[in-house]
């Protein structure tokens, strides 16, 4: 598509204006392609790259919905967005503050989520909102307070829709679509979208359309891309000779649990280097001032779990280290998307040993890449590979070709969601 400017997509001259304030200088492609669809009331499936702009897309075109249905300053709930992450509703929620003032009247947005105490979110939400971005648990414990009501909503978003239509989310997404009105326009965002969930999201879409936006190539980030070979149990000692000799001041580190969050950051901070753990058994206070601390700079490194793989937005941040593999290809590019945005370069490194090269093997025919296994002089392996059982042979050891437990329930759920559309 040819066009270049918010206005040229439909955009309303305050929203038009709000962007120019935030910085948003011409949309990107997923913007270009959403919002004139958006605007017309359809359904819609948004798979874009990290980084390229999708809460925008969805945010920009129901403002305008509300700023054309305000004509009194009563307030009725009119836009849902459920996320997977508490991080991820306070980034979204801020996103619709900062284009919302373009409205005439004040725009209402409560941000719900859970680890932190239920009452300031009640008191926020008397007198009503226009647009609720929550978790789906702290939701529908406020549903059952009866401090929010879904009834009028006109739009629902489903940002990271992979995550929230996976079998985790199954119970508590179903509750919470029982609350809402059956005639509203539904939308699904995300970087990926496993063949396992697009059953489910069949089932909640209507007349959908979907757009499989890629990067422009103005705005496409730079992610270089490396592979270290090194035995496992030297792994710490590698990440602090390569923070110190390559003179990385913003390094985002994936570890496999909460546990090793701690070890290997206070392992790098004894050692001389600004390292802190994040991960889901802090308070939602330690959680939030860890990570502004990060963005502005406190500490240079911060080890994490998935929890930060997806939706968070990092200004600047330079590396994204997979210290522990991702389970999955697609957890993959969410986690090295956390660098390299709008337009911006990062350089992503991943460690592998004889334990999981076949791992990452699979990761990389899954993502279509071949990247060279690089040696770090002073840490080459020494570590055999010990021959693989023949399941994990044929399956790189990783989440793969045979169904897994919750994968045999994942696909029962979907053939369920599948013959109740019919």
């Amino acid at each position: 598509m040819s066009l270049t400017s918010f206005a040229s997509l439909g955009l309303s001259t305050p929203l038009v204006h709000a962007c120019a304030e935030a910085g948003y200088a011409a949309p990107t492609a997923i913007q270009v392609e959403a919002i004139p669809r958006l605007l017309r009331g359809q359904d819609l499936l948004g798979l874009a790259p990290t980084g390229s702009g999708k809460t925008a897309a969805f945010a920009l075109p129901l403002l305008q919905r509300i700023i054309a249905g305000r004509q009194h300053a009563y307030r009725r709930v009119r836009v849902l967005v459920l996320v997977p992450t508490r991080e991820l509703a306070a980034q979204v929620g801020q996103t619709f503050r900062r284009f919302g003032t373009s409205c005439p009247l004040p725009l209402k947005v409560a941000v719900l989520y859970g680890g932190v105490s239920v009452n300031p979110q009640m008191m926020a939400l008397r007198g009503g909102a226009d647009v609720v971005v929550a978790t789906p648990g702290r939701l529908l414990d406020l549903l059952q307070r009866n401090a929010v009501r879904l009834d009028t909503v006109e739009a629902l978003v489903l940002d990271e829709a992979d995550r929230l239509l996976d079998l985790g989310f199954s119970a508590e997404r179903e509750r919470v679509l029982a609350a809402l009105p059956t005639n509203r326009q539904n939308l699904l965002f995300s970087a990926t979208f496993p063949a396992e969930v697009q059953a489910l999201a069949d089932g909640l879409l209507r007349d959908a359309v979907r757009i499989e936006a890629a990067a422009e190539a103005r705005t496409e980030p730079a992610i270089v891309q490396r592979v270290i070979a090194a035995d496992a149990p030297r792994r710490t000692e590698l990440l602090r000779h390569l923070v110190k000799q390559e003179g990385w001041r913003s390094v985002l580190v994936f570890v496999a649990t909460r546990y090793a969050t701690e070890h290997v950051a206070r392992k790098l901070y004894d050692r001389g280097i600004r390292a802190a753990p994040l991960h889901g058994d802090m308070s939602q206070l330690q959680r939030t001032t860890v990570l502004e601390d990060f963005k502005n700079g406190r500490w240079d490194v911060l080890v994490t779990t998935d929890l930060a793989a997806r939706g968070i937005d990092i200004p600047g941040l330079q590396v994204v280290v997979n210290y522990d593999l991702p389970r999955s290809a697609d957890d993959y590019v969410h986690r090295i998307g956390r660098t390299g945005r709008a337009g911006a370069s990062g350089l992503a490194v991943s460690f592998t040993s004889a334990a999981t090269e076949a791992h990452f093997g699979l990761i990389e025919k899954r993502n279509k890449l071949m990247l060279p296994r690089e040696r770090v002089a002073g840490f080459e392996p020494v570590q055999v590979a010990a021959p693989p059982p023949e399941a994990a042979a044929r399956t790189g050891g990783v989440k793969g070709k045979r169904p897994s437990k919750k994968d045999k329930l994942r696909a029962a759920a979907a053939s369920a969601a599948h013959r109740g559309t019919k």
